[in-house]
């Protein structure tokens, strides 16, 4: 009875707490109100959402938090055992489908969104076909060189997914772009998750200590920089190339990197 109490609490924690609701928002907060200073032009703070936590919003923060708890971020009360990059990768394609199913009318391109988000799946996935191994912590302890150019094309990959999976780029509705200077909820909850997932696939582990917490910390707001520099780029090349390069570039660019990941495979077995 013990075991079972210490064990819901200790997933308490790590859901509510560490890495779970309180880092996902104080995280998304940070790099939300960063990309909002330098996406627009205006000044001062952004308002908040007026508007009570709608259903869309209480799906995502849902997914949102089990996929934080599968990070390997130093101090994780979930034991590393427990973790699965399938949890996470569920967890994060659930969000925008949760947004696509009930608010289909405010997305703009659907289609072209879950074809991204095939891409991103597959950059996820990638790496695992060959440690066969589904823990977040091993995929990214993983420094065999015969894998380096799955790894570093998956990356790739998985960055080039970010601006659109964020809905960093501009293709927003008029009536999402009337409300940009208020604080996108739905964003604030998965700018962790993502980059804490980018983070855990590529990158060695950090320790548990002081250290590696800040270096953990320092890797995921670096990655969240680039997505965020990344989303500048796109806003300003404009809708009609950005919608271009996603359907001739991202798309057989993935198609380059599944041929990567086969051929890797097979080389590697």
């Amino acid at each position: 009875m013990i075991q079972i109490l210490a064990g819901i609490a200790t997933h308490a924690v790590a859901l509510l707490l560490y890495p779970g609701l309180a880092a996902t928002v104080a995280f998304g907060a940070l790099v939300e109100l960063g990309w909002m200073r330098l996406s627009q032009r205006e000044t001062g703070w952004p308002e908040l959402p007026r508007r009570r936590p709608s259903p869309v919003l209480g799906t995502i923060a849902l997914c949102s938090i089990v996929a934080s708890v599968q990070l390997a971020a130093p101090f994780n009360p979930v034991p590393g055992e427990e973790r699965s990059i399938v949890l996470a990768t569920v967890g994060l394609a659930f969000t925008v489908w949760a947004e696509l199913a009930l608010t289909v009318e405010f997305v703009a391109e659907p289609g072209l969104m879950l074809v991204i988000q095939l891409c991103w799946l597959l950059a996820v996935l990638g790496p695992a076909v060959q440690p066969e191994s589904l823990r977040p912590q091993v995929l990214g302890n993983v420094l065999v060189p015969g894998l380096l150019p799955v790894k570093v094309a998956c990356a790739f990959l998985y960055l080039l997914c970010l601006p659109a999976l964020l809905r960093l780029w501009p293709l927003a509705p008029p009536t999402e772009r009337r409300e940009r200077r208020r604080l996108d909820g739905r964003r604030i909850l998965t700018w962790f998750p993502y980059c804490g997932l980018f983070t855990t696939l590529f990158i060695p582990p950090s320790a548990d200590d002081a250290a590696g917490i800040l270096r953990f910390l320092g890797l995921t707001f670096l990655v969240a920089g680039v997505v965020v520099v990344a989303g500048l780029v796109v806003q300003r090349r404009g809708a009609a190339v950005v919608r271009g390069t996603y359907t001739r570039a991202v798309t057989p660019f993935a198609g380059l990197v599944l041929v990567i990941v086969v051929v890797t495979s097979i080389l590697m077995r």
